[in-house]
């Protein structure tokens, strides 16, 4: 009898870091249902010095019958913001208070300890110490930041002011609805209020949705900007150039990953590994202040697996996102039926076979956003089995290169021929999340 699972419940955390030799949960049945309970990304984690990765991510699911080379397809079947309030801005980091890299090896500057436990003290920039020493210890400082409350719907929020913040920091924890297996110091404690009675408009997405790497990889880093940080770093994640080629890109903050979205995820190890986290309330493309609005949440996620993918059926070398329509770019929505009959009316009078076509939006990462579009050009050339100058033709036509993440998310979304999402096998999904026929 399979030990396999219809539902998999997750409410426990890695330390940061997804590592393919950790045990994994589940597994979840082919078709089966992943629902969990995810931690703040982000601020919360990056001045919790415990934590080895800047993020806090869940424990990764198995996939029963997933093996390398294979893909997972994931369906976004919900997303539920439980925060109550959430705070961020934009980041500089702090010189002697990590070991290379702020997010992965943070220390305490006058001990030289890595990753010392801390506890808070008061609200403030300074509220995390050592719990040993009582020195300030986090590797950031917030240079500009607002604290934003949410309404009983979670549909708006409008950012606070000092009396206000500084309320909500001193009770941080349940304004965050923190996860109870969370350690993270939530960044409310930090009571940041620069900006002052902006309205904002809820859109939640998930921005950690991914499979495990086949290397440990600090979570915040399984993506080609981030990651990039690790070749020849200091500390003990440090990796060669080669190394990179074993991420598999989860950390994409791309706002389409959201309620209604298709992600199907490379598997580069046994049982794939899927793990979620770092949920944001809302955020413009390019996230160019560098974080935005982490926030707890409850996310249901359907699973399924699919072999033989890509044009030669040896696998996904990234992420392929199926949004919802209304997340296309214009030139890469399906035609109307009025679009389609005048354009075969048009192709018909010269004699030619229109193409069918649907919507595909391929991810690239790489260290800035030029490398990160060649990456996704060339993975979306692979997949489909075209040239990437043919892939660039489509995508100037039919798409466009859209920023997940400055410096190095991009999406390469453009309308493909039919048969050649059928000979990746991917054809079905597009077909079932854009209504389309043969």
């Amino acid at each position: 009898m399979s030990s396999s699972k219809r539902n998999v419940l997750v409410s426990s955390f890695t330390n940061g870091i997804l590592d393919p030799e950790k045990p994994m949960l589940g597994p979840v049945q082919d078709g089966g249902f992943i629902l969990a309970n995810t931690a703040p990304g982000c601020w919360g984690p990056m001045i919790t010095p415990r934590l080895h990765g800047g993020h806090e991510v869940t424990q990764p699911v198995a996939v029963e019958g997933a093996e390398p080379g294979d893909a997972v397809v994931i369906r976004i079947r919900n997303i539920s913001v439980t925060s109550v309030a959430t705070a961020s801005g934009h980041d500089e980091f702090v010189e002697g208070h990590f070991l290379g890299d702020p997010y992965v090896a943070a220390r305490n500057p006058r001990t030289g300890e890595l990753r010392p436990e801390t506890r808070v003290e008061g609200i403030g920039q300074e509220a995390v110490r050592d719990a040993e020493t009582g020195d300030p210890v986090t590797p950031f400082r917030m240079v500009n930041g607002y604290t934003v409350i949410f309404d009983e719907t979670r549909q708006v929020g409008v950012t606070v002011d000092k009396k206000s913040a500084e309320e909500i920091g001193r009770d941080a924890e349940r304004w965050a609805a923190l996860p109870d297996g969370s350690v993270q110091h939530p960044i409310l404690v930090w009571a940041p209020h620069d900006l002052v009675g902006i309205p904002v408009r809820l859109r939640p997405f998930l921005g950690q949705l991914g499979t495990t790497p086949s290397i440990p990889f600090p979570d915040s880093h399984n993506a080609g900007d981030f990651g990039s940080a690790l070749i020849d770093a200091p500390h003990e994640y440090g990796i060669p150039a080669e190394d990179l080629a074993h991420r598999t890109d989860g950390h994409m903050d791309i706002d389409a990953v959201r309620q209604g979205c298709i992600v199907v995820a490379p598997v580069r190890v046994p049982g794939a590994g899927i793990y979620v986290g770092d949920m944001h309330a809302m955020q413009g493309d390019g996230e160019i202040a560098g974080h935005t609005t982490d926030v707890s949440g409850s996310v249901t996620l359907q699973v399924h697996l699919l072999k033989g993918i890509g044009a030669k059926g040896d696998g996904l070398e990234g992420p392929v996102l199926f949004p919802l329509t209304e997340d296309l770019p214009p030139l890469a929505k399906p035609l109307s039926p009025e679009e389609e009959a005048k354009a075969r009316k048009l192709a018909e009078s010269r004699g030619i076979a229109m193409e069918t076509l649907a919507p595909i939006s391929v991810v690239g990462t790489g260290p800035d956003l030029n490398v990160a579009t060649e990456n996704g050009l060339r993975r979306a050339a692979k997949l489909l089995g075209m040239t990437v100058p043919e892939v660039r033709n489509r995508a100037t036509i039919t798409g466009g290169i859209e920023i997940g993440r400055h410096p190095g998310v991009i999406q390469v979304t453009f309308l493909a021929p039919l048969s050649s999402l059928d000979n990746a096998g991917l054809g079905d999904l597009a077909r079932e999340q854009y209504g389309l026929g043969d």
